[in-house]
């Protein structure tokens, strides 16, 4: 089947094991998804906050982006390498570390977080496309922002595919041609390179909005890499989402230091807008576009979560694309309210938000990297995932929970917010190093803890691989 027929056809299959007859694909195919999605204005916003919250100068903002996002990858592209092999949403294999009822306290953590991104892609599809039109109101753009995005949740998986690949070359190209605009025809400020002065606190805060941009999508990159052929192997999984990811928002997030730097406008989006002058339909509405992308990915991948969550709660329940497409209105519906609501003040509340998923995303994307690759391996009893009492992994893995718990505990004191600033980040300056910790405290005490377990002592870890292996 061409990839023609794969994105026109409405998937079948929601949160169940895909069968090996039913893969399809090449690792190609998660570079464009990753690059192509991340082309965007919101990727453009969060590079901004380098230069604008951060404030810091444009080589520094530059190094900070490189650096947060060339870490916050691996995490990322490791998850992605479990979806070839064993072929089920990243939010179902979270049972495999914490149990079927253990795991509702993730699942729960990420719908929050899809509707949170959904909303913020909104508000900036609807800025950009009223900022073509002065004195019209931003509620038609998020419509039809929104609209696009829900026709690729409903239709699922290969059509969203087939977005991120149109749009790796459609947004690649409008990027480099707005870089060269605002460069060569518009011309930077004359003082560009001394706006800002270089400072620790933001050096940090870069690195950290720029790991967590990537650590934010674990929870995503198996849904589209569990149809990959399992030859697709680890690999060439990993390494295509890598470059996919990092370079998709490296790019735009250096166009956003380079605008919110270059521009005197308050606002990105009007900044974005006034830079390139006489080229700014286009550019917005390309990168518009490219939001709905990103908005289609996470819808889709909030209504897996969603009826992970449910079925959690009746094991029996088989959801289908009727229940998908149910559970991405009721999701839009959420999404679009929160993005009315908070419009006036979305960087304030973006900033916020990316902050408190950094914290509370650590300690799982440890755990679950600690236990796929270092104590099973990749073997995992697949049918388990899907048996009312856990099968093999039990309702609820305490020392999974306990760790869970204490990696977000244990950043506390590190942590420089708005909303709050542990003892440790005041003796620092406000450096903020939380991230950095709770990788480094939970990693080790899941593993010590975990290996202790029953499940491991007993050898039942060796039993439950068959299917996984």
């Amino acid at each position: 089947m061409s990839n023609r027929e794969h994105a026109t056809r409405l998937e079948i299959s929601t949160i169940q094991p895909i069968a090996l007859d039913q893969r399809h694909g090449k690792a190609t195919d998660l570079f464009t998804v990753w690059f192509g999605s991340n082309l965007m204005l919101l990727t453009i916003v969060t590079g901004g906050l380098a230069v604008t919250v951060f404030a810091l100068p444009f080589g520094w903002a530059v190094v900070g982006l490189i650096l947060g996002n060339m870490v916050g990858a691996i995490f990322m592209a490791l998850h992605a390498a479990q979806g070839p092999t064993l072929g089920v949403p990243q939010m179902i294999q979270t049972r495999g570390q914490f149990g079927s009822f253990g795991s509702l306290l993730v699942v729960g953590i990420v719908i929050v977080m899809y509707v949170g991104f959904l909303a913020s892609n909104l508000v900036l599809g609807g800025e950009a496309l009223a900022s073509m039109a002065p004195g019209l109101s931003d509620a038609p753009g998020i419509a039809l922002v929104g609209v696009i995005s829900l026709i690729a949740a409903i239709f699922g998986h290969d059509l969203i595919h087939t977005y991120a690949r149109v749009m790796t070359y459609v947004s690649g190209i409008v990027l480099l041609l707005t870089f060269a605009w605002i460069v060569w025809i518009h011309g930077l400020p004359a003082n560009f390179l001394g706006r800002n002065s270089f400072n620790v606190p933001g050096l940090l805060g870069t690195i950290s909005a720029a790991a967590l941009w990537q650590i934010a999508y674990a929870p995503y990159v198996s849904d589209y890499s569990r149809y990959m052929p399992r030859e697709t192997g680890v690999r060439s999984a990993f390494w295509a989402s890598y470059w996919g990811c990092t370079l998709g928002s490296l790019l735009p997030m250096i166009l956003g230091a380079t605008v919110g730097l270059a521009s005197d406008k308050s606002s990105l989006v009007a900044g974005l807008a006034a830079l390139t002058q006489g080229l700014a339909p286009l550019v917005l509405i390309v990168f518009s576009i490219g939001v709905a992308t990103a908005n289609a990915m996470n819808l889709y991948c909030g209504a897996l979560s969603t009826l992970t969550f449910g079925q959690t709660l009746v094991p029996r329940w088989s959801p289908g694309a009727s229940a998908r497409t149910v559970i991405s209105l009721l999701l839009f519906g959420l999404s679009l309210a929160g993005a009315l609501l908070g419009k006036d003040s979305f960087l304030d509340n973006y900033t916020d938000f990316i902050l408190l998923l950094l914290y509370v995303l650590v300690p799982w994307t440890a755990i679950n990297l600690v236990d796929y690759y270092l104590l099973r391996h990749g073997r995992y009893d697949i049918g388990s995932f899907f048996r009312r009492d856990g099968g093999i992994y039990g309702r609820v893995n305490v020392a999974a929970v306990e760790c869970y718990v204490f990696g977000i505990l244990v950043q506390l004191p590190f942590i420089a917010s708005p909303l709050y600033t542990g003892p440790i980040a005041q003796t620092l300056g406000g450096v903020d190093l939380s991230w950095i910790v709770g990788l480094a405290a939970t990693s080790p005490a899941y593993y010590w803890l975990a290996k202790r377990s029953h499940s491991y002592r007993d050898g039942r870890i060796e039993a439950a691989g068959q299917l996984g292996a």
